[in-house]
């Protein structure tokens, strides 16, 4: 049996929302030094739709994250790929696609700032509490939802639905 997808958000919802989190972003951000900080490989979509609703200036960096250590107990944060230029003395924003249990973007928001950032903050198209370990604090949040194993619009299982344009609830039928 395959896997069922439901849908959660519309293109038009999230299209919507990544307009009014650009614009919010430009306000908080008005004349500072800022980087988008996009955590690969998820947050590439969201990322790239929000940066064209920034209208202040902005440079874009990304990191690519992994944690190592046994399955039910993490290990520490490491960089597959860091950013490729200096945080120090900027306002850093970090985008991703979801904040589940808070262990990485904890890790790397703490990273960011003894790096010398003036400022790093957080934003997710999607803040699920479900599984939440850490406290992070999402500055600004697409959405908020609790649970649900979620694919599209960057979010993948195995790699696979990062390029469906809506978000759906990834589920397999009872049986398979």
């Amino acid at each position: 049996m395959t896997a069922e997808l439901k849908p959660v958000l519309s293109r038009a919802a999230i299209a919507a929302r990544v307009e009014e989190l650009g614009a919010a972003i430009s306000r908080e951000y008005q004349g500072k030094q800022l980087l988008l900080v996009g955590v690969l490989k998820g947050a590439f979509v969201f990322l790239a739709d929000l940066a064209r609703h920034v209208t202040i200036p902005a440079q874009v960096d990304f990191v690519r994250l992994s944690s190592y250590g046994a399955k039910d107990h993490p290990g520490e944060l490491s960089f597959l790929h860091d950013l490729g230029s200096s945080c120090a003395g900027r306002h850093v924003l970090v985008v991703e696609d979801i904040v589940d249990t808070g262990r990485s973007m904890a890790g790397l928001l703490g990273c960011l700032q003894s790096r010398g950032a003036s400022s790093v903050k957080l934003c997710a198209l999607i803040d699920k509490s479900e599984r939440r370990q850490k406290e992070v604090t999402v500055d600004f949040s697409g959405f908020t939802l609790a649970k649900g194993f979620l694919v599209g619009y960057g979010l993948d299982f195995a790699e696979d639905y990062r390029c469906l344009p809506d978000v759906y609830e990834l589920s397999q039928p009872k049986g398979s």
